[in-house]
């Protein structure tokens, strides 16, 4: 099998995620791992897919989607890595939207050895909305990092929590 990472960008329109996993499952593909969104007005869908069509044929099968979409397709290895200790998280942080906040605050994760695993922002007139899912190494100083996000917050005069995902959340 063949792992291939997949993305459509572009104006958005009912029927998108439907005739896109319809083709690649018309070809073979088994959908492994996938994020779809609507950013203002443009729909974004990155998909991991096994199979085995080439680059190509995907390509090629996904060609009549290509006017109003642009579409990407290449293959990845595939990196499963054995997982190391590490607990879950939320991040939020919520206020008035400034430049610098979401690499101030995922500075501050990737200092204590955190790893962002999904992130989504919106803006809602002046409000500004981040979240996140951070993976913190066991060990991880979780109170520094607090302190750390807290300098962010005051820098940025917004609102940041942190907050452990309950084991039934996952």
């Amino acid at each position: 099998m063949t792992l291939h990472a997949i993305t459509l960008v572009g104006h958005d329109r009912p029927g998108i995620i439907a005739e896109a996993t319809g083709i690649l499952g018309s070809l073979g593909l088994n959908l492994d791992d996938s994020t779809m969104t609507l950013l203002r007005g443009q729909f974004a869908m990155t998909l991991i897919c096994d199979g085995e069509a080439s680059a190509d044929a995907i390509e090629s099968a996904l060609q009549p989607m290509t006017g109003p979409l642009a579409v990407t397709v290449r293959e990845v290895p595939d990196e499963r890595t054995t997982s190391t200790p590490a607990t879950s998280w939320v991040l939020s942080v919520h206020g008035g939207d400034r430049p610098g906040i979401v690499s101030s605050v995922v500075s501050r994760v990737a200092g204590a050895g955190g790893n962002i695993t999904d992130l989504t922002t919106h803006l809602k007139g002046d409000l500004y909305l981040l979240v996140a899912e951070v993976d913190l190494p066991a060990d991880a100083d979780v109170e520094a990092l607090r302190t750390a996000l807290g300098v962010v917050a005051d820098e940025f005069a917004v609102g940041v929590t942190l907050n452990p995902v309950e084991a039934d959340e996952l």
